[in-house]
């Protein structure tokens, strides 16, 4: 079962920016600095609003202590052709000691529902999973061709 760790936005906590890139580089082996690179403008255009909308990019993490367990993205577009089907949720990520526990589902309803408050209502995301994302209310949309890739990957939606 889900225990309440906090789940932080990183323009809102920009002290972890560095630890958070670096998180999300070990697990997907993408170079820190496109993550540093997609945070930093997220805070650059949180920052800016006076109304503190948010920019179609952001960043969540979740922590235990100093740890960081669990976190994802919403991006423009996660290397795919379909530019159009956008913001996209991206590199989402749960440690193992922290898997089935809710995690995943918590930090997906708390994006759904800060990218709705913002305005933005229909999400998108690619995977190679076949049921995962329908137990939190994404569904499968269309086979999308990966950028530099040839096999296709499932695509889902998320309407708020």
């Amino acid at each position: 079962m889900y225990r309440s760790l906090p789940i932080l936005k990183i323009t809102e906590h920009p002290e972890l920016t560095a630890a958070a890139a670096a998180w999300f580089s070990s697990k997907w082996e993408i170079p820190k600095e496109e993550y540093l690179k997609s945070m930093k403008a997220a805070q650059a255009n949180y920052s800016k609003s006076l109304s503190k909308d948010i920019s179609v990019s952001q960043w969540y993490v979740i922590t235990d202590g100093d740890k960081i367990v669990a976190g994802a993205g919403i991006i423009e577009n996660d290397f795919h052709e379909r530019k159009d089907l956008r913001p996209n949720l991206c590199a989402l990520y749960v440690e193992p000691e922290y898997r089935c526990l809710g995690i995943a589902g918590a930090i997906l309803e708390f994006i759904c529902r800060d990218m709705k408050e913002q305005g933005i209502e229909t999400l998108y995301l690619i995977t190679n999973h076949s049921s995962f994302y329908e137990r939190y209310g994404w569904k499968y949309l269309c086979m999308v061709k990966p950028d530099d890739e040839d096999e296709l990957m499932r695509m889902y939606i998320h309407e708020s």
